[in-house]
């Protein structure tokens, strides 16, 4: 029988794992200041950043690819690539966009561009045609940094941005060489309110949004998450082979190391057959996951070596409660720093205590409360208020709005008022709606259970459903197309499902569909399952329709049902055994 996540975390758990952490409470407690930081201190990320410079300049920093930079070389880079920017127009308070895979560089940029007042817009680098083109106007980036190889996603646009925007990364390098390594002046009045980071998300709009990533909430993370509960030490290093516009790289990872002097060894990309061998040649002591990562470093056969890594400590969300031992058993992982956390949350949780299958513990207040299975919306009482779910149970996870967790919010006004529910408990409270259900488990810890609403998590992105029905409505022969996620046993997250209608006179072309999804969407967006149907009457926005779906999923239902091979193959008929290669990562290809 699969592990389920805990229920309840109880007084002996904690009391057996504080006994534990007695030898980490020095590193504990140097997070504890942070939780005191006001938003008007002019405290910032270069500030972090260029002081961690000057304190041990020799250290390792970050490493890529077989080469290393330590903090000194590194603030030295940073700052001069902060001095070319400011050469091409870049002050306080204007946009950097960075479209590029993960590298040094990648990184040094979304710094310098932080230690100038400005904010790093970090580009999802799959995103193609009017899905990029819709994020780079919500940026409006004076200076637009952009690698060789993502030239193909400028291709994809119908318009071409002006050129006093755009600047090769290689340009970058060549003008750096002559540039001032000085520490810009301005990083030490940026006040930890300025915004840091743009991180883009799914929206339910069907296109991204922009969630604000404030100097304030990341140091917040620094001294909860990576002081308090990741805890690495000064010779540590952190693989993270996760893109860097994630933000269990930019913040999660960047933050632990920062608060600790370690090193970040940045993976150009996942790779499951190589992913061992990255990690033992960057001598890497911790890494960063997403759940369907460690899933898939699971489906490679056993090996002797499986426990002959330098890994002590994970961290990461999403580690599935049914695997949790296998994977930390197999590879001899002795301790997983579990956390729940978003991109536009204004708290996170962290398994400070070494727990199994919880995500750990928040000091901040949240709630979780009942909610409607129709809507996914919290359940308001004949009073009006909100009814919190006793502990064991499951419900909608609420994070209360506060001074000291601000809700940085959206680039989009409006898609930040949706988010929030006001007047919960009593009159004039304010409460941030996570969209996510999870498992109240007493002693403020949870467990992550559901995603609710229009977006689904599959191989660690959001998927926005109504991105994906735009998609798949555009090819010639489909009508209408309704989107949605069901689960995959053994896999994280949830696989996209199409049901759609087709054109008069029309047949099913699967492999010309495919070829379509994968030219209009990222592959993970691309739905697994098509279910061609006669109709998709109910309301304008089939959700009747949809949650009927949704129940029959890829079981025996009406029309034909159809499985995504990959990209070579696009769709064939269903068959039996197509659910368990998609659970042991075999498909799709592509």
């Amino acid at each position: 029988m699969a592990a389920e996540a805990r229920h309840k975390v109880g007084l002996l758990d904690l009391a057996t794992a504080t006994a534990k952490m007695a030898p980490a409470l020095p590193t504990v407690l140097r997070g504890v200041p942070g939780f005191l930081r006001k938003p008007t201190d002019k405290e910032s990320i270069g500030f972090i950043f260029q002081r961690a410079a000057a304190k041990h300049p020799d250290r390792p920093f970050v490493r890529f690819e077989g080469d290393t930079l330590t903090y000194g070389q590194a603030n030295d880079l940073v700052n001069r690539y902060a001095s070319v920017l400011v050469d091409r127009g870049v002050r306080r308070g204007d946009v950097v966009g960075v479209l590029a895979k993960n590298s040094m560089r990648t990184l040094l940029v979304a710094l310098a561009a932080v230690k100038l007042g400005a904010t790093a817009g970090m580009l999802n680098f799959n995103q193609r045609g009017e899905v990029l083109d819709h994020s780079l106007g919500i940026l409006d980036a004076r200076v637009l940094v952009v690698d060789e190889d993502c030239l193909e996603a400028l291709d994809s646009l119908d318009e071409a941005l002006p050129e006093k925007v755009v600047l090769h990364a290689d340009e970058l390098d060549r003008l750096a060489e002559s540039a001032s390594a000085e520490n810009p002046a301005v990083t030490a009045e940026i006040q930890a309110k300025e915004k840091a980071f743009y991180i883009f998300t799914s929206g339910t709009t069907g296109m991204p949004k922009a969630s604000l990533m404030s100097h304030f909430r990341w140091l917040k993370s620094m001294s909860g998450l990576g002081s308090m509960g990741v805890r690495l030490r000064g010779d540590d290093v952190l693989y993270c082979c996760l893109p860097l516009y994630h933000n269990n790289a930019l913040t999660v990872s960047l933050s632990s190391v920062l608060a600790s002097g370690a090193a970040i060894a940045i993976g150009k990309q996942f790779s499951v057959s190589r992913f061992w061998d990255d990690v033992r040649a960057n001598e890497a002591t911790a890494f960063t996951y997403i759940g369907e990562l460690c899933r898939y470093l699971l489906t490679q056969d056993e090996k002797p070596s499986d426990k002959d890594n330098s890994i002590r400590l994970i961290v990461g969300n999403g580690l599935r409660p049914e695997i949790w031992h296998e994977f930390t058993e197999r590879f001899g992982i002795s301790r997983v720093a579990e956390f729940y956390g978003a991109s536009e949350c204004n708290i996170a949780f962290i398994n400070a205590f070494n727990l199994d299958r919880t995500a750990g513990f928040c000091p901040l207040p949240y709630a979780v409360v009942e909610y409607d299975d129709e809507t996914g919306k919290a359940k308001r009482d004949g009073n009006g208020r909100l009814t919190k779910v006793p502990a064991g149970g499951v419900g909608l996870l609420l994070s209360k709005i506060t001074d000291r967790a601000p809700f940085d919010g959206y680039s989009d006004e409006d898609a930040t008022k949706k988010k929030l529910l006001e007047n919960g408990f009593k009159d004039g409270d304010c409460w941030f709606d996570t969209g996510d259900l999870v498992r109240q488990q007493g002693f403020r810890h949870v467990a992550f259970v559901d995603r609710l609403g229009d977006t689904f998590r599959w191989k660690g992105e959001n998927v926005a459903t109504t991105q994906v029905e735009g998609a798949l409505g555009s090819h010639p022969d489909v009508d209408q197309a309704v989107v949605f996620g069901v689960d995959i046993p053994g896999a994280d997250g949830k696989a996209g499902m199409a049901a759609v209608t087709l054109r008069n006179g029309k047949k099913f072309d699967g492999a010309s569909l495919a070829t379509h999804a994968y030219e209009s969407l990222p592959a993970y967006a691309v739905p697994l399952f098509v279910r061609v149907v006669d109709s998709l009457e109910a309301t304008s926005t089939f959700k009747s329709k949809k949650v009927e779906l949704r129940k029959t999923g890829y079981g025996d239902g009406d029309g034909d049902l159809y499985v995504l091979k990959g990209k070579a193959d696009g769709y064939v008929e269903s068959y039996d055994g197509y659910v368990d290669e998609v659970g042991g990562g075999k498909l799709p290809k592509g």
